[in-house]
Order: structure tokens, then C-alpha cells, then sequence
């Protein structure tokens, strides 16, 4: 069974999507159509714009969204999902892909979700970190027993896990996860501590959008991030999607859980390759690949 999945924010590049842009009317139009409802030329950004554009926020989490759904567009028949999944922001882009979400309302929700996020950092500073080469069971306990908030944040595949906090709760935590044997502990060039309670005035922003959104079911199981498991049901996904910006990516059992579930090969639909490489480390036996028109 074919899974294909989504990345999320850091996948970015310079020039992403110009190829479909060029290459495809449809592609052409739904760029166009994004521009007009964002209200400003994000394809200029995209195509010709500076890498320090493209870190903004509210350009970022956009900008790859529309590269994804609008390549699994333009592939059109040849998308054939039997499950899928994305990495944070890319669940949104499984679920447009995914038919559970029309193109305008996911784009709409994508925006939404990048201000309100952009709003929680500025309210405290606050980072993240990858710590490399421990178990997750370790880096959970010593995160619990920190009295700053630090949480475990991704968990991108087996001894690579980013944790998620207050600057000095990441400090601590790192620390600490650096003298129990992490291999490395490296806070990351990041806004804020995403995926970690200090979200919370994002996810009840967002919450208000996901409710006033038609959502509609998928036509294959979408395995969402919060808790890895596969679902169809249009008032559970909208549950998980709220639930997303302040629970734990859970990428590396979600990748598990589609192995167990038939997954026969996984494509990514993007730029970049960085979930490959991920679900390598789970299997490194199961055959990986980019969509490409």
C-alpha cells in the first residue's frame, strides 16, 4: 500500500514550485488563486525572494503547503494515497491532498495558523532544541523533572528527538540530556518553542478557524500527529488538528503505525527529502521517493 506523506516547516528552499509554475496552467492557477488570498504575491517570495524572506513565518508555513497540495494536484491520477500523513504543518497539506479540506480553506487555515503561531512567541521568548542519540524515555523523564517548561516536542525518528520550552527550561534540559549521554543537545534557529504549552494562545486562535471549517472525510485514513493513529472521521480530525499545536509531533510512531498497517512504500509530496531520511531510520529497508510530475 502506497503512503505518502507531507513535510512541514524548515523543508524551504529558494525557487520552490517555480517548476510547476512553469510547467502546468492548473499549477498556474492555483499559485495565482493563492496569491489573491493571502494578499501578496507569496510566488515572487518563493521563486526569486531571499532565503530570510522565506523564514518568516507567515511566509514559510505557506509557501510549503502550496508547494505540496499543488504538486499532489497536478499529479492527478497518478496520487493514488491508501494512507497518509504529514509532519506538523504538513497535516494540513495530507488533508487538502487528502480531499478532507477544500484548497482555499486549507490555505486559509495555514495562514492563520502561522500568525497566531508567530503571535504565542512573541509573547515569551522561548526556543527549541534536537537532542541526538538518547532514548525517548529518557529525554521524557528529564524533561519532567525540570521545573521550567520543557517539553518533548518531535519525535522524528529513533534517537533524534526535539524538545520544545522556555529558554532556560531548553538550557537546563540540555544540560542535563548532554551529561546523561545525548550524543548532542542543539538549540535550533527557531521562533519559539512550538508543539509545547507555551502555544496555547495559538491553539485557542486557531481553534476558533478549525471549528468555523468544513471538514470533510478524506479519501484514505490520515494519521494525525498527536497521537499517530490513522482517522476518517471529519469531527476527529478537527479535534486532533486543535490538539496539534501544543501536543508532541509523534512522527516517529506514525511512521511505525503505517508500517504495521500495510505501508509498502512511502513518497513525499514537497520540497525537500528530510522525511525519507526519517522513515529510513525506522526502516531502512522500506523503498522511499519524491513526487514529481
Amino acid at each position: 500500500m502506497k503512503a505518502y506523506i507531507f513535510p512541514g516547516q524548515g523543508a524551504q528552499f529558494v525557487g520552490m514550485g517555480k517548476d510547476l509554475y512553469e510547467q502546468s496552467e492548473q499549477a498556474r492557477e492555483l499559485f495565482e488563486q493563492a496569491n489573491d488570498i493571502l494578499g501578496f504575491r507569496i510566488t515572487d517570495i518563493m521563486f526569486d525572494g531571499t532565503i530570510e524572506d522565506l523564514k518568516q513565518t507567515n511566509v514559510t508555513q505557506p509557501a510549503i503547503f502550496l508547494h505540496s497540495v499543488i504538486l499532489a494536484s497536478v499529479l492527478g491520477d497518478t496520487f493514488e494515497p491508501g494512507m497518509a500523513a504529514g509532519h506538523s504543518l504538513g497535516e494540513f497539506s495530507a488533508l487538502v491532498a487528502c480531499k478532507a479540506l477544500s484548497f482555499a480553506d486549507g490555505l486559509r487555515l495555514v495562514a492563520a495558523r502561522a500568525n497566531a503561531m508567530q503571535k504565542a512567541c512573541e509573547i515569551q521568548p522561548s526556543t527549541m532544541a534536537a537532542i541526538i542519540g538518547l532514548d525517548d524515555f529518557t529525554v521524557e523523564d528529564i524533561c519532567h523533572r525540570i521545573s521550567d517548561i520543557v517539553v518533548p516536542a518531535n519525535y522524528n525518528c529513533p534517537g533524534q528527538l526535539v524538545i520544545s520550552g522556555t529558554i532556560a527550561g531548553v538550557d537546563k534540559a540540555c544540560e542535563e540530556l548532554t551529561a546523561a549521554g545525548a550524543k548532542r543537545a542543539l538549540k535550533l534557529n527557531v521562533g519559539g518553542a512550538f508543539h509545547s504549552p507555551l502555544m496555547e494562545a495559538a491553539r485557542v486562535e486557531l481553534e476558533h478557524a478549525i471549528v468555523h471549517t468544513e471538514i470533510n472525510a478524506p479519501i484514505c485514513p490520515i494519521y494525525q500527529n498527536i497521537d499517530a493513529k490513522p482517522y476518517t472521521d471529519p469531527a476527529l480530525i478537527k479535534h486532533n488538528l486543535i490538539a496539534q499545536l501544543t501536543g508532541a509531533v509523534r512522527w516517529t510512531q506514525t511512521v511505525k503505525h503505517m508500517l504495521e498497517d500495510g505501508a509498502t512504500s512511502f513518497t513525499e509530496v514537497g520540497p525537500g527529502s528530510v522525511l525519507q531520511g526519517l522513515v529510513k531510520k525506522v526502516d531502512r529497508h522500506i523503498p522511499t521517493e519524491s513526487a514529481v510530475i
